[in-house]
């Protein structure tokens, strides 16, 4: 499901996403290669217009691994080793994003973030459908919270 109607369906983890995307506007994205080992891969992260996007340089080894095999994770970027702010998980598909009109909305939202922009066509744009989610906050009070469509939200606290 696009972002939008993962943030309808999960208000909890999509609320989570949305500050942490918006604050950070990067992600880690995980990929499979052409060899099937894994691929790690920092990615810009901008949404509108009810998407979440990933750009890509064009051609790129990561874009290419999208284009052949649509599966991939996007994890939120974790900055310290005690993990305070937790790690979001997304779960999903790429699709390739060759709408004309949505390529423009994206490119005025980067626009708008960072004052630059691609130009068309040098760069691959991909929308992530989301079909499940995690979030884990680490430390005391530790916080597990599970999402899929077929059994939505479960959340579980543990004090260490």
């Amino acid at each position: 499901m696009r972002w939008e109607e993962f943030v309808s369906a999960c208000p909890e983890l999509g609320s989570l996403g949305q500050e942490r995307f918006t604050r950070d506007q990067l992600v880690f994205m995980g990929t499979l290669r052409k060899d099937g080992w894994p691929r790690i891969s920092p990615c810009e992260v901008d949404l509108a217009a009810g998407h979440l996007f990933l750009s890509m340089m064009w051609r790129s080894v990561k874009a290419l691994d999208l284009l052949r095999d649509s599966r991939v994770v996007v994890h939120s970027v974790t900055c310290d080793r005690d993990g305070r702010d937790g790690d979001l998980k997304l779960y999903g598909h790429a699709v390739d994003i060759r709408d004309a009109s949505l390529r423009q909305t994206f490119r005025e939202a980067m626009k708008a973030r960072i004052d630059w922009a691609p130009d068309e066509p040098s760069y691959h744009l991909f929308s992530i459908d989301i079909d499940r989610a995690a979030f884990v906050k680490f430390g005391n009070g530790q916080q597990i919270m599970v999402w899929d469509p077929a059994r939505g939200l479960r959340t579980r606290r543990k004090q260490l």
